[in-house]
């Protein structure tokens, strides 16, 4: 058995690091010659939650140096979402016999892959464990989070088992029969909590103090969910039920529905937005596999998606530097698209 940890940043470091430490037998690939060489050097360092894992000696080499002589039957993808689907289609060709790729990225990644290279090679995953890269090779775990996998095709399989009875020696791993909808429930959550956060540079507990806050977290994530349904998904409960009280009809909602939206408060409202530091970092989001997404199908099903293509737009202005995060932002949404009517509601 060999498996190949594709993208060495926060998730793909702080993976490695402990499957390493466990004695996996785990090889490494970086982005280009010079990563691979400086992590080579400096080995990998894990701290936080889930105790400090150290991993001096460390098998990597830059995807392009890896052959046809290297065969592997687990290749973990861990890198950005947009170069998950670049680096994929050349990283194919190392599968062993049998072997698949795991991709642990938010939103539609693992659904683009299944479609272009075949559903037997790919499964689907995402991740619940919170990490940050402080530098290359030294990471920070920040809780005691998770992956969830599963056959993409949904039921249960021997590979699923194998996969996770391997990975779950280093970290937790979770098996679902209906990944899918799992996925989805964690796309929900990524389009209103992540990205909203990341727009007015605030925790999901900050901006839902504002009137205008909770209007434009209640529209993105209905419409969000509007998607879901239309594609045929069957969502999975995750921290929270992803469907909000009173989805069907407006009979006596109200306190249900801000009990359940103090629920995912309490589990989300706190959590510093990955994108938001993207935005500090200056890096290009993943918003194209998240709202961008949704978007996408929402258009293809004839579902309104005005508020997430907004809000994907302007994510990519300030990509380009056009915008910047600001606590206003949150206004300007509600003034510019909270009148527009909507099919279903909450």
């Amino acid at each position: 058995m060999q498996i190949l940890i594709v993208g060495i940043g926060a998730l793909g470091g702080t993976i490695a690091a402990r499957a390493i430490r466990t004695g996996l037998p785990v090889r490494l690939a970086a982005r280009n010659t010079d990563s691979a060489e400086e992590l080579r050097r400096s080995g990998l360092r894990v701290s936080g939650i889930g105790g400090e894992v150290r991993a001096d000696v460390i098998d990597i080499a830059a995807v392009e140096d890896y052959g046809k002589g290297d065969q592997f039957d687990l290749i973990l993808l861990a890198t950005k979402a947009q170069d998950t689907l670049e680096v994929a289609p050349r990283v194919l060709r190392l599968l062993a016999p049998g072997g698949v790729m795991l991709p642990i990225q938010n939103g539609g990644v693992a659904r683009v892959l299944a479609d272009g290279l075949g559903e037997d090679r790919i499964l689907g995953g995402f991740s619940n464990l919170g990490a940050t890269m402080v530098e290359p090779g030294v990471y920070e775990q920040k809780n005691a989070g998770h992956l969830v996998i599963g056959e993409l095709a949904g039921g249960v399989s021997e590979r699923i088992d194998w996969v996770a009875r391997t990975l779950g020696r280093a970290i937790e791993v979770k098996t679902s029969s209906n990944i899918t909808g799992a996925i989805w429930s964690k796309l929900l959550i990524n389009c209103s909590v992540t990205t909203l956060g990341a727009l007015c540079s605030q925790t999901m507990r900050q901006y839902m103090e504002t009137e205008a806050g909770k209007k434009v977290f209640r529209r993105t994530y209905e419409e969000a969910l509007s998607v879901a349904f239309a594609t045929g998904t069957r969502l999975e409960r995750l921290a929270v039920d992803p469907i909000p009280p009173g989805w069907a009809s407006n009979v006596g909602i109200g306190q249900r529905y801000e009990s359940w939206v103090q629920e995912m408060i309490a589990f989300y409202g706190d959590v510093k937005p990955s994108m938001l530091q993207d935005f500090e970092r200056g890096r290009k989001t993943e918003v194209d596999f998240i709202n961008g997404y949704v978007v996408t199908l929402g258009h293809a099903a004839g579902v309104p998606v005005h508020m997430n293509a907004t809000i994907t737009d302007l994510v990519h202005q300030i990509e380009r530097g056009v915008l910047q995060p600001t606590q206003d932002r949150m206004n300007e949404l509600a003034d510019q698209t909270c009148n527009r009517t909507h099919g279903n509601r909450i």
